[in-house]
């Protein structure tokens, strides 16, 4: 199995070996053509049309599992759970520190707090499945993360045995396309979890207690390091539950602690900000299904084959490349995958798909590719210039290990794609459609 290389939000970390293997640029552009003329400068118009065009190439086709996936400190978390009718159940919880709001607060006289409430809110940024109600529970950490670590999907860390969501608060129905409505006011959508005004209590008692807990960021980090989200929703039935994409470095997500003092009403925050460390854990499990076929037989890849964040890659292989002469230069390759996908069917396949192949089969590491996908919702199907690849796979420059597709957000979103394969059963089938000249 192979490592990919952390990809985050939108950034490719391009290995500057093959940007010099390719001898191109290898910079996404912002916007992009269908019908790309990348290439057209290397002869003049009338020869481009004098060239071949020719799509009789063979694809193989299958997915492959990946296992070592890092999941901290990106854009935003997974939370949730759902059963895929077709990839298995799909399950995400989130590991986060947590910190102060200023140092050394001043609580004054305790004993006259009345505590009213503790939220935790965590602004929505989508979600993926269905919007049914799901139970949340909070846990204390009871072992310390770190911003210089690497975690990764399979990554737990030990917690303190006490929910801190009370009995009959923590069955929510996440509403990620409505405004919230806090203390009077209209706000961006957010899943707003409350806890045991105990934990509250406690806070604060540290705070005022003379200690140095509260002196620095650091020392509060010793004292309570941080929070573990996580839901507990039993069996889902196939179509049932939701992967919710929560803003974790969003000024709007943090603990709130709401409180009376003197007959004012007062408001303390723990914040969840870029310098705290956090990752996502994620559970799949595709046992029995169709996709774990493919991935242990990769012929029935021919019939149909997967991509899913945060597990699987459809790969597309195509070995009549090495067979064109050495003294061919390519005017276009225009890879067309068609998917499986009905318009409004909750599990969307996404607006792209990322490239990636292996400069050398030897290498244990995927280079990501300039080559977006681009999802095509009339023909549904993903569309990719892989113009460059081929004529560096044509010059002997680039092995050919074939092409490895993902989602686009492939480590912070819960996206999945059905690809039609040569031998599909349905009307449209992979194809690549070559342009090229030789001399």
């Amino acid at each position: 199995m192979f490592m990919w290389r952390y990809i985050h939000f939108l950034n490719f970390h391009y290995l500057t070996r093959f940007a010099l293997v390719m001898g191109l640029s290898l910079f996404v552009v912002a916007c992009k053509k269908k019908d790309t003329s990348v290439g057209s400068g290397t002869l003049d118009e009338n020869e481009i049309l004098n060239g071949i065009t020719t799509d009789t190439f063979d694809l193989i086709t299958y997915t492959v599992a990946e296992d070592s996936i890092i999941t901290d400190n990106g854009p935003n978390g997974l939370l949730g759970s759902y059963n895929d009718p077709k990839f298995g159940t799909f399950n995400a919880s989130v590991y986060t520190q947590l910190r102060i709001a200023n140092v050394n607060p001043n609580f004054g006289d305790i004993s006259t707090i009345i505590m009213d409430s503790v939220v935790l809110a965590l602004e929505y940024a989508g979600y993926y499945g269905d919007l049914s109600d799901q139970t949340f529970e909070v846990y204390e950490l009871d072992e310390s993360l770190s911003i210089d670590s690497t975690y990764y999907s399979f990554t737990t860390k030990s917690i303190k045995t006490t929910n801190l969501v009370p009995v009959g608060k923590g069955t929510i129905s996440p509403r990620p396309t409505e405004k919230s409505i806090v203390g009077g006011d209209t706000v961006d959508a957010q899943l707003r979890i409350h806890l045991d005004t105990n934990f509250a209590k406690t806070i604060i008692a540290e705070a005022a207690s003379g200690g140095t807990t509260f002196s620095s960021n650091e020392n509060f980090l010793n004292y309570f390091k941080g929070l573990y989200i996580k839901t507990n929703n039993g069996f889902q039935a196939p179509g049932v539950g939701a992967a919710l994409y929560v803003k974790l470095n969003d000024p709007s997500s943090k603990v709130t602690m709401y409180f009376r003092q003197g007959g004012i009403f007062k408001t303390y925050d723990l914040l969840l900000n870029s310098s705290c460390a956090d990752f996502t854990h994620v559970d799949l499990n595709s046992n029995g299904t169709s996709v774990d076929e493919v991935v242990q037989n990769n012929s029935l890849g021919k019939k149909e084959y997967y991509a899913q964040a945060l597990k699987h890659r459809a790969v597309v292989k195509i070995p009549g490349l090495i067979n064109l002469p050495k003294k061919t230069i390519i005017h276009k390759a225009e890879l067309s995958l068609p998917i499986q996908y009905q318009t409004g069917y909750r599990y969307k396949p996404g607006i792209a798909v990322s490239v990636a192949t292996k400069v050398k089969s030897t290498d244990n590491f995927y280079t990501g590719l300039s080559a977006l996908g681009e999802f095509d919702e009339t023909r549904k199907l993903f569309f990719i210039d892989i113009r460059d690849y081929a004529q560096s796979i044509v010059i002997g420059e680039l092995e050919n290990t074939g092409l490895v597709i993902s989602p686009r957000f492939f480590i912070n979103s819960a996206e999945r794609i059905v690809f039609n394969g040569l031998n599909t059963t349905n009307k449209t089938k992979p194809k690549l459609i070559l342009t090229y000249t030789t001399y």
